[in-house]
């Protein structure tokens, strides 16, 4: 009797199950190229992972781009498969962490971006996909941005890869040389700091990584090899190279994009001109969507709504292309879900490994969708995290909108229905038209789906999230303006005895760094200060960046702004305009109630997410803001006047 899984081919023939017939010979023939995807390989695959920063769904041709040129990625497309429904992360470090582990960040405690000399970082207990690949025989090399910690034990090399040449984090994370005094970002070599890179230095990065990459390959031909190349660009500062720049219609961005497409092409063709390409899988991709507020530096989300920072499709769907000749079909497009969480346990499986039960991870193998045997989602949903918090669900065409949400870095979340939104992406990728109303079973459906995955790692009591890395006594990777180490041991005893210097004698322009500012970091405090001024928009005092606090003047009233992420920040306004001296107290306490009293006028309440969950890495500043934008103000006013009895105290 004939099973199910040995067919019998006698309705294609006359002959039964014969297989001598030259017939017959040539429907097998036809049936094991169709097939043969899913056969075993004769020897696994290198892969190469091309990650871009900041990268919108609608900056390279494939996906709709005209202004700059990309021959190497359209030939990449036309040669392989663009994936129109693949998801990253609304930030960097989330996104990076997703493909190292298979995991939403949400799951594994990467909420947001890291900044320099931060103690936190990807736990090294976690199982990185270089290690899974290592242990079954790969070399590995990771080239560019890696964003999961800059700490010693957080770094590449300690997370699987044999070797590392890169920027350890965002290229507009520069900090003042001790030496010099020169915003540099630090170029490793493995664990070695082997440049100080400043802001035009940046012009050779591209450059620089691809000679690394191209290296890596032709030295590692003869055997299996995982290439993660994480490019700087295209995030701001924008620094094309000097051969790219003014060479295309659209400014500075649109240089350094066809920059990125000629590194591409180098790797592409290094792959061709040493027989590797046929048994090579490559995907592009990028970390999340454009930077919109940057203007003409941010990019373009194409027809998706929002940027980065966003749960928008625009912040989290990216421009996507995978391609293998002769396993990936040429030419084709497929709009199933999938996302950098799917790359460790479709890399794994393609090289002959498993990815074992536990630790739990979120990704699935995606090879029947890049073989072209799948148009479905490996997954049962998608789901939206911004920070610890679900923002939304994805399920096929539908998208369950759970929150308000920003429509990028630096916005405030636009004003939307209370309630629940649900989109149909199918029929109108842009997001403008809420149809809840009209398919409640879906929206109950999707609703359930959240709650469980919210429940498991979402909000502040999750059942199932994983602790982040810690390092003890962290410390920038070369000395800067506000911290020069002596030794080791000096350099921690001074770090951890630093006390909140005295702010009484404080005046506008002035600036303390983190370490010797008052201590916020989880815990409440109090901000109280007299002003003097005539101005109706100005800074009083600002500590952070991406989280911290604020006080400013916001046409003629007091603003109390308190941020915890880059799209989370809550500000309360005092009731009415102030004039001459006036005090301010400003509170935060344990459970997050902010309250706001200025002299002579009804306190105002608010309520953040709670106390701000570390001491802001940026400095405290009186009277400006000399880093990222802590409070709402769209750009910096210094004060004009006089700041007396500023105290900021901890219950």
């Amino acid at each position: 009797m004939q099973t199910q899984s040995e067919p019998c081919l006698a309705s294609l023939s006359q002959s039964g199950c014969a297989t001598d017939t030259p017939k017959m010979k040539t429907i097998l023939l036809l049936l094991a190229a169709l097939f043969a995807p899913a056969l075993s390989f004769a020897r696994p695959p290198n892969v190469v992972v091309i990650f871009i920063d900041d990268m919108g769904y609608g900056d390279i041709g494939p996906f709709g781009a005209t202004k700059q040129r990309t021959p190497h990625l359209d030939r990449m497309a036309k040669e392989g498969m663009k994936l129109t429904s693949f998801y990253a992360a609304p930030v960097c470090s989330v996104s990076r962490a997703q493909i190292m582990t298979g995991c939403y960040g949400a799951r594994i405690s990467v909420p947001g971006v890291y900044f320099p000399g931060q103690s936190s970082g990807l736990n090294q207990s976690e199982v990185t996909v270089a290690e899974r690949l290592k242990e079954i025989g790969y070399a590995t090399q990771m080239v560019g941005k890696w964003h999961l910690g800059d700490q010693p034990e957080f770094l590449p090399t300690r997370q699987g890869f044999d070797h590392y040449l890169g920027i350890p984090y965002s290229n507009d994370m520069l900090k003042k040389s001790a030496e010099t005094k020169v915003p540099v970002v630090p170029l490793l070599r493995d664990e070695k700091v082997v440049e100080l890179m400043d802001g035009e230095g940046q012009r050779r990065m591209v450059e620089l990584y691809t000679r690394e990459a191209v290296d890596f390959i032709g030295r590692n031909k003869e055997k299996p090899f995982f290439l993660y190349f994480a490019h700087n660009a295209v995030h701001t500062p924008i620094y094309p190279g000097a051969a790219f720049a003014g060479k295309s219609q659209n400014g500075r961005f649109g240089d350094w994009v066809e920059e990125v497409d000629w590194s591409v092409g180098q790797v592409l063709d290094t792959l061709r001109a040493q027989g590797l390409d046929r048994d090579t899988l490559v995907v592009f991709t990028s970390d999340n969507g454009p930077w919109l507020t940057k203007g003409t530096d941010g990019g373009s989300a194409g027809p998706l709504r929002g940027g980065k920072g966003s749960t928008w499709e625009g912040g989290v769907r990216v421009p996507t292309l995978a391609w293998w000749p002769g396993r990936i079909p040429a030419g084709a497009v497929n709009d199933a879900v999938a996302a950098t969480i799917d790359l460790l346990p479709t890399f794994v499986s393609l090289a002959g490994g498993t990815v074992p039960a536990t630790p739990v991870i979120d990704g699935r193998d995606i090879a029947p969708i890049l073989f072209g045997q799948s148009k479905e989602s490996a997954r049962e949903a998608h789901y939206y995290f911004g920070n610890y918090d679900l923002r939304a669900v994805r399920q096929g065409r539908w998208k369950l909108a759970l929150a308000p949400q920003p429509e990028g870095m630096g916005k405030t979340a636009v004003k939307t229905a209370p309630g629940l939104r649900l989109y149909d992406l199918d029929a109108e990728i842009g997001e403008q038209t809420d149809v809840a109303a009209r398919h409640p079973e879906v929206v109950a459906k999707l609703k359930a789906l959240a709650d469980k995955m919210a429940a498991e790692i979402g909000g502040k009591t999750p059942a199932a999230r994983r602790p982040a890395g810690e390092a003890r006594d962290p410390k920038t990777l070369y000395p800067t303006v506000d911290y020069v180490p002596n030794d080791g041991k000096k350099a921690a005893a001074k770090k951890s005895s630093a006390k909140p210097v005295s702010l009484a004698q404080a005046k506008p322009g002035d600036a303390i760094v983190s370490a010797a500012a008052p201590q916020v970091g989880q815990r409440a405090f109090t901000v109280a200060v007299t002003v003097d001024t005539s101005q109706r928009d100005a800074v009083i005092v600002a500590q952070g960046g991406l989280i911290g606090h604020a006080l400013h003047l916001k046409g003629g009233r007091v603003a109390f702004a308190v941020r915890h992420a880059a799209d989370e920040v809550v500000e309360i306004l005092s009731p009415a305009v102030v004039k001459g001296p006036f005090t301010v107290t400003a509170s935060l306490a344990a459970d997050g109630a902010m309250k706001l009293v200025v002299a002579g006028q009804e306190a105002v309440t608010g309520k953040a997410k709670g106390v701000l969950p570390r001491q802001p890495a940026e400095d405290f500043c009186v009277g400006h803001d000399n880093g990222k934008l802590v409070g709402t103000y769209a750009k910096v006013v210094a004060l004009k006047g006089a700041v007396t009895g500023l105290a900021v105290t901890n219950p």
